[in-house]
């Protein structure tokens, strides 16, 4: 098994979400007319964590959280090896007008995003939309996407993988560096 470089451990990943969480407090306040959509599957790990976070912060406002998949609005979803295998969507509600933080966990070539920006328009045209990401690997951007939000910047070369495990799903919460995909 290939072992990774450890970026972040338990504690400065915690903490690291606590500070992500104060930063969008002041910057959104209590989330009126404004939302959280994860984009599915890593973004959702993420976005749990950060939406339980705020609303504990906040109290008894309730904060609309929607899951979204972007399977068949990738760019490369054509080029797939095997069958593709679509997350349902989770959103019960319109963003029409709303300010939409969009959640991923890490932000490499920017296509995720841009994938999310279309498949979040059956929904409505949202108000504005900001982003944030756990991992922002700052280099080989492919579009004009960066985040508004970011919990570390990983420079590193186009061959190497950046790996976020969860402790609910991998037993530890960490963010690895791996010279290539493992």
């Amino acid at each position: 098994m290939q072992t990774g470089k450890t970026l972040l451990t338990r504690e400065r990943f915690a903490l690291t979400i606590e500070r992500l969480c104060h930063q969008l407090l002041e910057d959104w306040g209590d989330f009126s007319n404004a939302c959280i959509i994860a984009i599915q599957p890593r973004g959702i790990a993420l976005a749990d964590r950060i939406t339980k976070r705020l609303q504990e912060l906040i109290g008894d406002k309730p904060i609309d959280y929607g899951k979204l998949d972007i399977t068949f609005y990738r760019d490369d979803f054509r080029l797939s090896d095997g069958p593709l295998t679509p997350h349902p969507n989770d959103i019960n509600f319109i963003v029409a007008n709303k300010k939409v933080l969009l959640i991923d966990d890490v932000l490499y070539t920017g296509r995720t995003i841009s994938a999310a920006l279309a498949a979040l328009q059956h929904y409505g045209r949202p108000g504005a939309v900001e982003l944030l990401v756990l991992v922002d690997r700052r280099f080989n951007r492919h579009l004009p996407i960066q985040p508004d939000y970011f919990g570390i910047a990983v420079d590193a070369l186009d061959e190497a993988y950046v790996k976020v495990r969860w402790e609910e799903t991998h037993g530890e919460d960490e963010i690895l560096l791996f010279d290539k995909k493992p």
